[in-house]
C-alpha cells in the first residue's frame, strides 16, 4: 500500500511540472450547452445536427494539433437504426466516428496506444430506446452523452498541451450511433486503424456529467489490466473521489467492443438517475464542478498510462 501511495504521489508531482494548460468549468459547460441544444435535437445519427456535432468536434481537435488518424478525421459507416417495434427498418443512416490521435515521443513504446472515447449521439427525438411515453420529444442528452464528449474534448486539450511528455500515442475518439447497439466503437474495431494488438487500454466516458454529493466515480473493467483496480481506487481518493471500482462487470458502452477483442478497458461513469434516456436530461442538471474533478481524475490516470512505462496487459475478466 505504501509504494502504491507513494507511485501516485510521485505522479502528481511530476503532472504538477506540465503545462498550465487547464480543464475548466466553464469551457467543459460551454460544450455541453452546444451539444445538448435545442439546435442539435438530440444529435440522432443520419440528421444535419448529427452532422453540425461532427463538425464541431473536428474543428475542436483541429484547434487543440490533434492529427486525423487516417487521411480524414472521419472514419465513416452506415448504420441500421433502431425502429419500434412492429414498425419498417429506417434506410441505412451515414454517419461517423471521429478520430484523431497524438504520437508518442518514445522510440518504443509510440508504437502502443492508449483509446480515450465517448459517444457524441443520443436519441432525437425519443424511438425505442427512450424510457417515456412522449414522442416527438427532444432528448437533448446532456448527460448522456455531452457530458463524455465534453470530457473528451477538454481532456484532448490538456493532452495536447503536453504531449512532449507522452511516451505512448494516444488516440481520441467520439463514437457514432451508440445507441443503436454500440455501432461506431463496433465499426472501429472490424475496421481498425492501427493494429488492435497495439492497443494497450481504452478508456471509456458514457454520463459522467452527475457527480453526486458523494463524490461517487464508477469504473468497470479496471481488472483488466494489471494493478488497475488499486490504481484507479487510490488515485480517486487521492483527488476527493470516492471510486467505485468494478474489476469485471464491464457493462453496456462503447468500451465492450474493445473488451471483445481481447483489450483492456476502462469503463467511466457518474452513475444513473430518473432522467436517463428521457428528454429531461437537460444541461441544467450536470454537475460541472463535479464533472471537472472527474475530467481531471480521468486525465491523471490517462497521462500515467501514456507518459511512463506502466505495464500494460490483458487481463480476462467474466
Amino acid at each position: 500500500m505504501k509504494k502504491i501511495l507513494l507511485f501516485i504521489f510521485l505522479i502528481l508531482t511530476y503532472h504538477a511540472s506540465f503545462s498550465q494548460v487547464e480543464i475548466t468549468e466553464h469551457e467543459i459547460k460551454d460544450h455541453i450547452l452546444f451539444l445538448a441544444s435545442e439546435k442539435n435535437a438530440g444529435r440522432y445519427p443520419g440528421t444535419k445536427a448529427n452532422r453540425d456535432v461532427v463538425k464541431y468536434i473536428i474543428k475542436d481537435f483541429k484547434k487543440q494539433g490533434l492529427l486525423p488518424l487516417d487521411k480524414h478525421y472521419k472514419q465513416k459507416f452506415k448504420a441500421r437504426l433502431r425502429v419500434d417495434k412492429g414498425q419498417p427498418e429506417k434506410p441505412l443512416a451515414k454517419t461517423c466516428n471521429v478520430v484523431a490521435y497524438l504520437e508518442g515521443n518514445d522510440p518504443i513504446l509510440k508504437n502502443e496506444y492508449i483509446i480515450i472515447g465517448a459517444h457524441y449521439d443520443h436519441l432525437g427525438m425519443g424511438g425505442p430506446s427512450s424510457k417515456t411515453e412522449q414522442r416527438n420529444t427532444i432528448h437533448y442528452g446532456a448527460d448522456d452523452n455531452a457530458s463524455g464528449t465534453a470530457t473528451l474534448l477538454e481532456i484532448a486539450e490538456k493532452v495536447a498541451a503536453n504531449k512532449s511528455e507522452l511516451k505512448r500515442s494516444v488516440i481520441f475518439i467520439a463514437f457514432g450511433a451508440e445507441e443503436h447497439g454500440l455501432l461506431g466503437s463496433q465499426y472501429f474495431v472490424d475496421h481498425p486503424l492501427v493494429p488492435l494488438s497495439q492497443i494497450k487500454l481504452m478508456i471509456n466516458m458514457d454520463m459522467v456529467g452527475r457527480l453526486n454529493t458523494e463524490n461517487h466515480v464508477y469504473m468497470n473493467g479496471a481488472g483488466t489490466f494489471p494493478g488497475g483496480v488499486e490504481f484507479m481506487q487510490n488515485l480517486g481518493e487521492s483527488l476527493n473521489l470516492t471510486p467505485i471500482v468494478h474489476a469485471g462487470s464491464v457493462g453496456g458502452s462503447d468500451h465492450v467492443s474493445f473488451f471483445k477483442k481481447d483489450i483492456s478497458v476502462l469503463g467511466v461513469h457518474t452513475g444513473a438517475h430518473p432522467q436517463y434516456h428521457r428528454p429531461e436530461d437537460t444541461a441544467d442538471l450536470i454537475n460541472v464542478p463535479g464533472q471537472k474533478q472527474v475530467s481531471d481524475y480521468i486525465y491523471k490516470a490517462l497521462m500515467t498510462f501514456a507518459t511512463t512505462d506502466y505495464k500494460m496487459g490483458f487481463i480476462p475478466q467474466d
